[in-house]
């Protein structure tokens, strides 16, 4: 089963995601997304200094605009 960490504002996003059989877990500090196989954010937190660190070798799929079935589709569709 695959690991998809969800931001904690996204519940409608981590519902759907459960509802899909996922494990979903949130996403409340940088390390939780160490383990996970995609993670889904809200894009508010843009990087403004253009700096880096990867916490995650997974998809990082942008959520912001986008529905609960549309972001589910871009983690079935980036998992295959």
């Amino acid at each position: 089963m695959a690991k998809i960490g969800v931001e904690q504002s996204l519940t409608n996003i981590q519902m759907a995601l459960r509802e899909k059989g996922y494990d979903v877990v949130e996403l409340k500090q940088e390390s939780d997304a160490q383990n996970c196989d995609c993670c889904v954010v809200t894009g508010l937190d843009s990087n403004i200094m253009g700096m880096q660190d990867i916490s995650t070798k997974g998809s990082v799929i942008e959520a912001s605009g986008m529905s609960a079935d549309e972001v589910c589709e871009q983690v079935a569709s980036r998992l295959q």
